[in-house]
């Protein structure tokens, strides 16, 4: 019996592996034809990991800051799609969500070994930025990173009256 080696997380600079998934939705999301439009942030993601739960509202946002300047942010489930819809509708998430069924062939391919990871591609394919857990400054950097790309100024991601900590792992 051979036991399946984890693949290393990708890091910044590398080439994101492509996909295509089928989307909570019924719809086919590919990453190649999503990155000819704009950015991608890419979200995976468990919808019974508190991390996430608590994460994805702010990615939310994100999305709403960007969407019209052509980013987009996905979250890739690995949950069936009745469960991610029910996680969206809970959470307001109005993104996309793609499902990435066992034996998470997509996740592998990122080295996901923590929920939720994120992944900041580039139109070029590249990754240029890369979070586990929740990190208010890696969305900080996402977002200056969105916002510079597309020469847009962001709006408050974090509000003054919430107590958002620093980190929360996944």
């Amino acid at each position: 019996m051979s036991v399946k080696k984890a693949r290393k997380t990708l890091v910044v600079a590398e080439a994101a592996p492509a996909f295509d998934l089928q989307g909570a939705d019924g719809k086919s999301y590919s990453l190649t034809a999503a990155l000819e439009r704009g950015p991608l942030l890419v979200a995976f993601f468990k919808a019974s990991c508190p991390t996430c739960q608590y994460a994805f509202p702010f990615l939310e946002r994100l999305h709403r800051q960007f969407q019209s300047r052509g980013a987009a942010v996905w979250g890739v489930s690995q949950d069936s799609a009745r469960d991610s819809l029910a996680f969206a509708r809970e959470f307001g998430l109005t993104f996309p969500l793609l499902i990435d069924d066992h034996p998470y062939e997509v996740s592998d391919r990122y080295g996901v070994q923590f929920t939720p990871t994120l992944f900041l591609v580039g139109r070029d394919g590249k990754i240029e930025a890369v979070g586990d857990g929740f990190s208010k400054a890696d969305l900080l950097e996402i977002q200056k990173r969105l916002a510079g790309e597309l020469s847009v100024t962001p709006e408050l991601l974090f509000l003054p009256a919430e107590p958002v900590p620093e980190f929360k792992p996944g």
